[in-house]
């Protein structure tokens, strides 16, 4: 918590979570506090009291929404299994896919993009994080393989790049068949 910003409280928890509801159909990239406050009945001296700052809400938005990533991300370990990787990928990605997330990854998309352009200030490390949770999923469920087509990277280089063609496209289809395609090369390479 930087020097600015508050201590958690119930109405600091309830904005954040109407200001979460507002990102998901608004997006981040542009956030400004006047509009924020009016749709989720608040007022931008309000916001500055409970968070400190714009940028310490917009990092509160970005953990609010790496937790529901994280949240994800672990319930598609634990479907799996503690050594399935075919089934861990078969499942995030089926959590990806899944239409009712779409506003989610949207906004992750554009937080990751704007902390690579944005190496400084609230996006800062967004990106490098986010990787580095998703490769420790992968490696959790590698099974142990040490063989490069289950390498939690080249796992995490396919779901990737199928995610960000499906929020371009909307092609869910062949995007599915692309990390299928994928599991079924891992799949005969183990045989």
């Amino acid at each position: 918590m930087s020097q600015h910003e508050r201590p958690p409280s119930a109405r600091r928890e309830e904005l954040l979570e109407r200001a979460y509801a507002y990102a998901m159909e608004h997006g981040l990239a542009e956030l400004s506090l006047r509009p924020l406050a009016s749709a989720i009945g608040s007022s931008p001296r309000v916001l500055l009291f409970l968070f400190g700052s714009k940028e310490a809400l917009i990092r509160a938005l970005l953990a609010r929404a790496r937790s529901d990533e994280l949240a994800a991300l672990q319930r598609a370990r634990a479907a799996g299994g503690p050594e399935d990787f075919p089934a861990a990928v078969r499942t995030t990605w089926g959590w990806l896919v899944d239409p009712a997330h779409r506003p989610m990854l949207v906004l992750w998309a554009q937080a990751y993009a704007r902390s690579l352009g944005e190496p400084d200030g609230p996006w800062a490390g967004f990106a490098r994080q986010t990787v580095a949770d998703w490769l420790g999923l992968l490696a959790e469920v590698q099974g142990g393989h040490d063989t490069g087509d289950r390498d939690p990277a080249l796992g995490l280089a396919v779901l990737r790049g199928a995610l960000l063609d499906l929020l371009a496209t909307g092609d869910a289809e062949r995007t599915t068949a692309v990390v299928e395609r994928y599991l079924r090369l891992i799949g005969a390479a183990a045989r």
